[in-house]
């Protein structure tokens, strides 16, 4: 198969960043924190590079949806080697209440236009943790979809996939063009090298609104509140069975 390959790419803060609430509950403080590329997004630009170093695919494209500043996260895809970027343009007002199915039908939208083969995106994001981009894209495509995809091989027409579940481990053997979500077993990303960062200040990021593509961002879900989880009260060790029955009797669990 020589065909193209999206890979999705989302900017969320930092996993190794200590979340803050915002004092009116309307979600967590965005300003002045690290942010950088999804984990599980390096995962699926790792594995997609590696199918074009084997030219089992001739080009990748790294596509981000958000305000200017995804577009470093563009750069990070870029410099690990993905040959050009899109950027789906949307402003932070707008970008806070966008949701798996806006950007389902935006992946969507640019398959067709980009005439992809492949779209490849991590299993979820680590602010939301949705996990339904990808199956809703391959919905709105009408594509089949290979999930939580541990192993990855291409025969031609074809993808062989295997998919972690709760008893183990699944193979599947899928049809292209389809929809891959990455897990975390299926590589282990490289870092962008001092070169490779240089290099892809000279690669090409297209810039697109979701209207040029048909796409209306209205979400009809709305959240209310958000709290940080309440702190855990600490346990206590006890010396024997009755001792443990004790102290649940007086905690009213049993």
């Amino acid at each position: 198969m020589s065909g193209r390959v999206l890979v999705g790419v989302k900017r969320v803060i930092d996993y190794a960043v200590k979340i803050r609430v915002k004092p009116d509950h309307s979600g967590v403080v965005t300003e002045g924190v690290k942010h950088s590329m999804n984990p599980f997004c390096e995962i699926a630009v790792e594995e997609a590079v590696k199918m074009k170093e084997k030219k089992l695919i001739k080009e990748v494209v790294a596509v981000s949806c958000g305000p200017q500043q995804v577009q470093e996260t563009i750069r990070t895809a870029l410099a690990m080697g993905a040959d050009r970027g899109i950027h789906v343009e949307v402003s932070a007002k707008e970008y806070e209440s966008l949701g798996p199915l806006q950007v389902s039908k935006i992946l969507a939208a640019l398959a067709k236009k980009e005439e992809a083969q492949l779209i490849i995106l991590g299993k979820q994001a680590i602010d939301g943790d949705c996990n339904q981009t990808g199956q809703m894209t391959a919905a709105l495509l009408d594509w089949p979809q290979g999930t939580f995809a541990s192993e990855v091989t291409l025969e031609g027409g074809h993808v062989k996939v295997v998919r972690e579940i709760d008893g183990g481990l699944e193979t599947i053997k899928i049809n292209t063009p389809a929809v891959l979500t990455a897990d975390l077993r299926l590589n282990t990303p490289r870092y962008a090298t001092l070169p490779n960062i240089m290099k892809a200040k000279k690669k090409k990021i297209a810039n697109v609104k979701p209207a040029d593509l048909g796409v209306e961002l209205a979400s009809k879900l709305q959240v209310l509140r958000v709290d940080a989880p309440p702190q855990r009260e600490a346990g206590v060790k006890v010396e024997s069975v009755a001792d443990l029955v004790a102290k649940l009797k007086e905690a009213g669990t049993i």
